[in-house]
């Protein structure tokens, strides 16, 4: 489990995967400070890790990495951290269109294709 410090590229996040979950990294994007903590079984632990380095919890959100999938596919919005009806937000995806492009753009950063 780690912040990213620097960028990522595909063939690491495949080998995280194949050692974790086989297909997939489990990532929790900070919108508001542009940053990824990735690689733990849970998406409430990744947030934990964030809120202790400085972040707020409104500003994160939970995806998952395939690393084997390409264009929309790579990255899935799937998170229970993701409920949160206090920011009108009522599914385990991410509702708002305008977060979702911010959590992709963040991730175009970070993840070397």
């Amino acid at each position: 489990m780690k912040v990213l410090e620097s960028s990522i590229s595909i063939e690491e996040l495949k080998m995280i995967a194949a050692d974790t979950f086989g297909d997939l990294v489990k990532a929790v994007v900070d919108v508001r400070q542009g940053l990824i903590s990735i690689n733990a079984e849970l998406h409430s632990d990744l947030e934990a890790l964030l809120i202790e380095n400085g972040s707020q919890q409104q500003d994160l959100w939970g995806v998952n990495f395939y690393p084997d999938l390409e264009g929309d596919e790579f990255v899935e919005f799937d998170s229970m951290i993701n409920m949160r009806p206090s920011q009108s937000n009522m599914s385990r995806g991410v509702d708002d269109e305008a977060i979702r492009n911010e959590i992709l753009e963040i991730v175009g950063r970070w993840v070397t294709i």
